[in-house]
C-alpha cells in the first residue's frame, strides 16, 4: 500500500524507467475502475461477481506497493502523489464497495441499515487521514479497514442480521483504539510467518470464491484462523511496544 522508493534523482531517469513509473501508478488507478465495475455488479444484484471484483482489487493493492519500490516511482515522478493516490482507491475499495454489497444485499437490520453504514464510512475516512495512519515501523494505528474482509466473511457465512451490525459497529469502534496492527510484508517481528500465512490464507479465501453461492462452511471457518491470528499478534505486539 504504501509506495516508498530506494534514492534517486528524476533528471536521471530514462524513457523506460518513465514509463514503467507511469505504469505502476496506472495499475494503481486501475482500481477505481474495478471499485466501478463492483458497484456496477451490486447494482445488478450479482453479488458474487461484486466479491469477485473486491479480490481483484485487493490482488492489484497487493503488488503495486512492491512494483513502486522496485521502480523508484518517488524519485522518478516526485511530483505524482503515489501515496494519496493508493489511500483513494483503498477508501473506494476497502470501504465504499464492501458497505454498498452488505447494504444492498440486505444482510442489515432494515431500521438500522444506513446509521450503521454511515458510521463505517464515517470512521475509515477518519482513520485514512490520519497522518500516523501507517507508522514508520511497519503497523497501522487503529482498525485499517479491512472491510473487505470482514464484509466478504459475513455474507458468505450467512450470519444473521443483528451480527452482522454488532460486527460493523464493533470495527468502526476500533479504528479510534490505538492498536497497531501488522503491516504483513513489514512486520518488524515475525514477518515470514505472517507472510507465508497470508498466502495461505489467500489461496483459501479464492478457493471459496470459486465454490460460490455454496462454499463449504469448514473452507470458510478453516480460513478464518488466519484473521485471527493477525488480530492477536497486533494485540499482542502492541502491548510489546
Amino acid at each position: 500500500m504504501m509506495k516508498d522508493a530506494p534514492p534517486s534523482s528524476a533528471e536521471d531517469a530514462g524513457p523506460a524507467r518513465r514509463l514503467a513509473a507511469w505504469s505502476v501508478h496506472f495499475l494503481t488507478a486501475s482500481g477505481a475502475v474495478v471499485a466501478f465495475l463492483a458497484l456496477g455488479a451490486i447494482h445488478q444484484g450479482r453479488y458474487d461477481h461484486a466479491l469477485w471484483w473486491v479480490a481483484l482489487a485487493a490482488v492489484i493493492d497487493s503488488v503495486d506497493g512492491a512494483l513502486a519500490r522496485a521502480v523508484g516511482v518517488k524519485a522518478v515522478l516526485p511530483r505524482f502523489d503515489g501515496t494519496r493516490l493508493d489511500d483513494l482507491i483503498d477508501y473506494l475499495n476497502y470501504t465504499v464497495v464492501p458497505v454498498a454489497l452488505i447494504y444492498a444485499a440486505g444482510r442489515l437490520p432494515p431500521s438500522g441499515a444506513l446509521p450503521i453504514a454511515a458510521a463505517v464510512l464515517l470512521s475509515s475516512a477518519w482513520g485514512f487521514c490520519q497522518t500516523e495512519a501507517k507508522t514508520s515501523d511497519g503497523y497501522f494505528k487503529g482498525f485499517p479497514s479491512y472491510w473487505n474482509v470482514v464484509v466478504f466473511y459475513l455474507l458468505t457465512l450467512g450470519t444473521p442480521q443483528w451480527f452482522n451490525a454488532a460486527v460493523l459497529v464493533f470495527f468502526a469502534i476500533l479504528v479510534f483504539v490505538p492498536i497497531y496492527y501488522v503491516y504483513p510484508s513489514r512486520a518488524p517481528r515475525l514477518r515470514e510467518l505472517t507472510v507465508v500465512l497470508g498466502v495461505g490464507w489467500a489461496a483459501g479465501t479464492l478457493l471459496a470464491l470459486a465454490s460460490l453461492p455454496h462454499p463449504p462452511r469448514s473452507l470458510l471457518l478453516g480460513t478464518l484462523l488466519y484473521p485471527a491470528y493477525y488480530l492477536g499478534l497486533s494485540v499482542y505486539l502492541t502491548f510489546k511496544r
